[in-house]
């Protein structure tokens, strides 16, 4: 069985190129929700136009995809304003926020 701990785990391999520190840190990991080997991850970036978009989607999905018993990976981008306040303290200090 899926879980939401290993799903994090592997989120937390995944990067913006643009800024050191992981999506789920820097606080665009809006929700996970797992179903029967299903992931669906609602998540933001840091800006609207992200020229990075493509490449942080796919790098989800293949992340996701290799832990066991995932069949499939949905992932929803949403369009809802991302702002500092949604990072973790320890992207906050690694910014130097």
């Amino acid at each position: 069985m899926v879980t939401k701990a290993q799903v994090l785990a592997e989120l937390k391999k995944c990067f913006d190129p643009e800024v050191p520190v992981n999506i789920v840190d820097l606080g665009l990991i809006y929700d996970v929700k797992i179903n029967e080997g299903n992931v669906k991850i609602k998540m933001g970036l840091t800006s609207p136009g992200c020229p990075m978009q493509s490449f942080i989607v796919d790098d989800v999905k293949n992340k996701i995809l290799k832990i066991k018993g995932v069949k499939r990976v949905d992932v929803d981008l949403v369009l809802e304003p991302w702002s500092p306040d949604r990072m973790s303290k320890k992207a906050k200090k690694k910014l130097g926020w």
